[in-house]
Protein backbone atom coordinates (compact mmCIF):
# COMPACT_ATOMS: atom_id res chain seq x y z
CA UNK A 1 0.00 0.00 0.00
CA UNK A 2 1.16 3.15 -0.89
CA UNK A 3 1.14 6.08 1.38
CA UNK A 4 0.48 9.90 1.32
CA UNK A 5 2.33 12.96 2.70
CA UNK A 6 1.86 16.60 2.98
CA UNK A 7 4.49 19.25 3.89
CA UNK A 8 4.23 22.37 4.81
CA UNK A 9 7.12 24.24 4.40
CA UNK A 10 8.11 23.01 1.05
CA UNK A 11 10.53 25.51 0.05
CA UNK A 12 12.89 25.50 3.33
CA UNK A 13 15.71 23.96 4.12
CA UNK A 14 14.65 20.92 6.02
CA UNK A 15 10.77 21.05 4.13
CA UNK A 16 12.70 20.12 0.97
CA UNK A 17 14.94 17.64 2.43
CA UNK A 18 11.54 15.98 3.41
CA UNK A 19 10.27 16.01 0.71
CA UNK A 20 13.63 14.67 -1.45
CA UNK A 21 13.88 11.88 1.50
CA UNK A 22 10.08 11.06 1.18
CA UNK A 23 9.78 10.82 -2.88
CA UNK A 24 12.86 8.76 -2.64
CA UNK A 25 10.77 6.21 -0.24
CA UNK A 26 9.42 3.48 -2.33
CA UNK A 27 6.37 3.06 -0.09
CA UNK A 28 5.39 7.07 -0.52
CA UNK A 29 2.86 7.37 -3.70
CA UNK A 30 2.21 11.02 -3.55
CA UNK A 31 3.55 14.05 -1.75
CA UNK A 32 2.03 17.40 -1.64
CA UNK A 33 4.46 20.44 -1.05
CA UNK A 34 2.69 23.61 -0.03
CA UNK A 35 4.39 26.72 0.96
CA UNK A 36 3.68 30.50 0.58
CA UNK A 37 6.02 30.16 -3.14
CA UNK A 38 4.85 26.80 -4.49
CA UNK A 39 7.42 25.29 -6.80
CA UNK A 40 6.71 23.09 -10.12
CA UNK A 41 5.13 19.60 -9.75
CA UNK A 42 7.19 17.03 -10.75
CA UNK A 43 6.86 12.77 -10.31
CA UNK A 44 5.54 12.19 -6.93
CA UNK A 45 5.09 15.84 -6.29
CA UNK A 46 2.46 17.80 -6.03
CA UNK A 47 2.28 21.31 -5.26
CA UNK A 48 -0.07 24.16 -3.86
CA UNK A 49 -0.05 26.95 -1.61
CA UNK A 50 0.11 27.76 2.07
CA UNK A 51 0.43 30.51 4.22
CA UNK A 52 0.69 29.80 7.90
CA UNK A 53 -0.33 33.19 8.81
CA UNK A 54 -3.61 33.23 6.51
CA UNK A 55 -6.17 30.87 7.36
CA UNK A 56 -7.94 31.36 4.74
CA UNK A 57 -5.11 29.79 2.74
CA UNK A 58 -4.64 26.79 5.28
CA UNK A 59 -8.73 26.38 4.74
CA UNK A 60 -7.70 26.22 0.87
CA UNK A 61 -4.54 24.35 1.27
CA UNK A 62 -6.63 21.77 2.96
CA UNK A 63 -9.78 20.98 0.42
CA UNK A 64 -6.65 20.79 -2.37
CA UNK A 65 -5.26 18.22 -0.06
CA UNK A 66 -8.34 16.34 0.13
CA UNK A 67 -9.11 16.59 -3.57
CA UNK A 68 -6.10 15.41 -4.91
CA UNK A 69 -4.43 12.95 -2.01
CA UNK A 70 -7.76 11.72 -0.28
CA UNK A 71 -6.33 9.55 2.36
CA UNK A 72 -3.33 11.62 4.04
CA UNK A 73 -0.54 9.51 6.55
CA UNK A 74 1.89 12.19 7.19
CA UNK A 75 1.32 15.72 7.86
CA UNK A 76 4.48 17.69 8.23
CA UNK A 77 5.26 20.95 9.31
CA UNK A 78 8.59 22.30 8.27
CA UNK A 79 8.33 25.74 8.99
CA UNK A 80 9.26 27.98 11.80
CA UNK A 81 10.66 31.73 12.30
CA UNK A 82 13.27 32.96 13.94
CA UNK A 83 14.89 36.20 12.36
CA UNK A 84 13.42 38.28 9.48
CA UNK A 85 15.09 41.65 8.98
CA UNK A 86 14.04 43.63 12.02
CA UNK A 87 13.02 40.48 13.72
CA UNK A 88 15.80 39.35 15.61
CA UNK A 89 15.95 36.84 18.97
CA UNK A 90 16.01 39.18 21.68
CA UNK A 91 19.10 39.02 23.94
CA UNK A 92 16.79 40.75 26.63
CA UNK A 93 13.32 41.86 27.42
CA UNK A 94 14.27 44.84 26.45
CA UNK A 95 14.06 43.96 23.06
CA UNK A 96 10.50 42.41 23.28
CA UNK A 97 8.35 43.91 20.75
CA UNK A 98 4.99 42.95 20.16
CA UNK A 99 4.95 42.65 16.75
CA UNK A 100 7.73 40.26 16.46
CA UNK A 101 5.76 38.19 19.28
CA UNK A 102 2.64 38.38 17.38
CA UNK A 103 4.26 37.10 14.09
CA UNK A 104 6.58 34.44 16.32
CA UNK A 105 3.35 32.84 17.81
CA UNK A 106 1.61 33.01 14.11
CA UNK A 107 3.90 31.45 12.08
CA UNK A 108 5.68 28.89 14.73
CA UNK A 109 2.24 27.79 16.90
CA UNK A 110 -0.92 29.29 15.60
CA UNK A 111 -0.16 28.40 12.01
CA UNK A 112 1.00 24.69 12.64
CA UNK A 113 -2.53 24.50 15.25
CA UNK A 114 -4.55 25.67 12.43
CA UNK A 115 -2.99 22.92 10.20
CA UNK A 116 -3.60 20.37 12.45
CA UNK A 117 -7.21 21.31 12.66
CA UNK A 118 -7.83 21.37 8.97
CA UNK A 119 -6.25 18.69 7.65
CA UNK A 120 -6.91 15.83 10.49
CA UNK A 121 -9.93 14.90 9.00
CA UNK A 122 -7.73 13.36 6.02
CA UNK A 123 -6.11 11.20 8.42
CA UNK A 124 -7.08 7.64 8.18
CA UNK A 125 -8.96 5.56 11.30
CA UNK A 126 -7.20 2.15 11.01
CA UNK A 127 -4.05 2.65 9.91
CA UNK A 128 -1.01 4.28 11.39
CA UNK A 129 -0.56 7.99 10.41
CA UNK A 130 1.12 11.09 11.92
CA UNK A 131 0.87 14.71 12.52
CA UNK A 132 4.65 15.80 13.21
CA UNK A 133 5.75 19.67 13.44
CA UNK A 134 9.12 20.99 13.68
CA UNK A 135 9.52 22.56 17.30
CA UNK A 136 13.23 22.90 19.09
CA UNK A 137 15.17 22.20 22.26
CA UNK A 138 15.17 25.61 23.32
CA UNK A 139 10.72 25.56 23.42
CA UNK A 140 11.54 23.57 26.25
CA UNK A 141 10.72 25.51 29.55
CA UNK A 142 12.62 22.84 31.70
CA UNK A 143 15.67 23.21 29.59
CA UNK A 144 15.76 26.33 29.76
CA UNK A 145 18.65 27.55 31.36
CA UNK A 146 19.69 30.28 29.23
CA UNK A 147 16.86 32.60 28.87
CA UNK A 148 16.67 35.23 25.62
CA UNK A 149 15.15 34.51 22.60
CA UNK A 150 12.01 35.49 24.23
CA UNK A 151 9.18 35.16 21.05
CA UNK A 152 10.97 31.90 19.37
CA UNK A 153 11.20 30.37 22.97
CA UNK A 154 7.75 30.79 23.90
CA UNK A 155 5.90 29.83 20.58
CA UNK A 156 7.80 26.88 20.27
CA UNK A 157 6.74 25.83 23.88
CA UNK A 158 3.24 26.63 22.96
CA UNK A 159 3.25 24.65 19.70
CA UNK A 160 4.86 21.80 21.76
CA UNK A 161 1.49 22.37 24.26
CA UNK A 162 -0.70 22.41 21.62
CA UNK A 163 0.60 19.18 19.50
CA UNK A 164 0.31 17.10 23.16
CA UNK A 165 -3.32 18.67 23.78
CA UNK A 166 -4.11 17.56 20.21
CA UNK A 167 -2.58 14.15 20.93
CA UNK A 168 -5.13 13.60 23.56
CA UNK A 169 -7.99 14.34 21.34
CA UNK A 170 -6.59 12.67 17.96
CA UNK A 171 -6.10 9.46 19.85
CA UNK A 172 -9.92 9.21 20.69
CA UNK A 173 -10.70 9.82 16.96
CA UNK A 174 -8.02 7.89 15.19
CA UNK A 175 -6.65 5.27 18.18
CA UNK A 176 -3.62 4.91 15.61
CA UNK A 177 -2.55 8.06 14.58
CA UNK A 178 -0.13 9.93 16.71
CA UNK A 179 1.10 13.24 16.97
CA UNK A 180 4.57 14.44 17.51
CA UNK A 181 6.90 17.55 18.15
CA UNK A 182 10.19 16.55 16.76
CA UNK A 183 13.44 19.06 17.56
CA UNK A 184 15.83 18.28 14.62
CA UNK A 185 19.22 19.00 16.01
CA UNK A 186 21.10 22.03 14.43
CA UNK A 187 20.49 22.39 11.00
CA UNK A 188 22.52 24.00 8.24
CA UNK A 189 19.28 26.34 7.10
CA UNK A 190 19.06 29.78 6.93
CA UNK A 191 17.36 29.94 10.15
CA UNK A 192 20.30 29.11 11.93
CA UNK A 193 22.83 30.23 10.02
CA UNK A 194 23.66 33.51 11.94
CA UNK A 195 24.14 31.42 15.05
CA UNK A 196 26.65 28.34 13.62
CA UNK A 197 29.92 30.32 15.45
CA UNK A 198 29.77 28.49 18.47
CA UNK A 199 28.30 25.49 17.37
CA UNK A 200 30.11 22.25 18.37
CA UNK A 201 31.89 20.14 15.69
CA UNK A 202 29.84 17.48 14.29
CA UNK A 203 26.70 18.96 15.56
CA UNK A 204 26.17 21.02 12.86
CA UNK A 205 23.86 18.67 10.26
CA UNK A 206 22.57 18.99 6.94
CA UNK A 207 19.23 19.21 6.12
CA UNK A 208 19.19 15.86 4.86
CA UNK A 209 20.66 14.36 7.53
CA UNK A 210 17.82 15.97 9.97
CA UNK A 211 15.17 15.01 7.60
CA UNK A 212 16.33 11.26 7.68
CA UNK A 213 16.93 11.09 11.56
CA UNK A 214 13.07 12.53 12.06
CA UNK A 215 11.26 10.80 9.48
CA UNK A 216 13.24 7.34 11.24
CA UNK A 217 11.80 8.79 14.59
CA UNK A 218 8.34 9.07 12.72
CA UNK A 219 8.47 5.48 11.94
CA UNK A 220 9.80 4.29 15.29
CA UNK A 221 6.84 6.31 17.01
CA UNK A 222 3.90 3.81 18.81
CA UNK A 223 0.41 5.21 20.29
CA UNK A 224 2.52 6.08 23.56
CA UNK A 225 4.67 8.55 22.27
CA UNK A 226 1.88 10.87 20.46
CA UNK A 227 2.21 14.03 22.20
CA UNK A 228 5.99 14.45 22.98
CA UNK A 229 8.52 16.65 22.09
CA UNK A 230 11.16 14.03 20.49
CA UNK A 231 14.69 14.52 19.51
CA UNK A 232 16.32 13.83 15.60
CA UNK A 233 18.21 11.11 17.68
CA UNK A 234 15.06 9.60 20.10
CA UNK A 235 15.13 11.39 22.98
CA UNK A 236 12.29 12.66 24.36
CA UNK A 237 12.51 16.26 25.57
CA UNK A 238 11.14 17.36 28.59
CA UNK A 239 8.24 20.49 27.89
Amino acid sequence: MSLNAVVIGAQGGIGAAVIDALVAAPRVGRVLALSRRPGQASGKVETGPLDLEDPASIDAAARLAEESLGTVHLIFVASGILHQGAMQPEKSWRALDAGNMARAFAVNATGPALVAARFVGLLPRDEKACFAAVSARVGSITDNGFGGWYAYRASKAALNQLIRTFAIELGRKHPQAIALALHPGTTDTALSSPFQVNVPNGKLFTPAYSANRMLQVIDAAESADSGKLIAWDGEVLPY
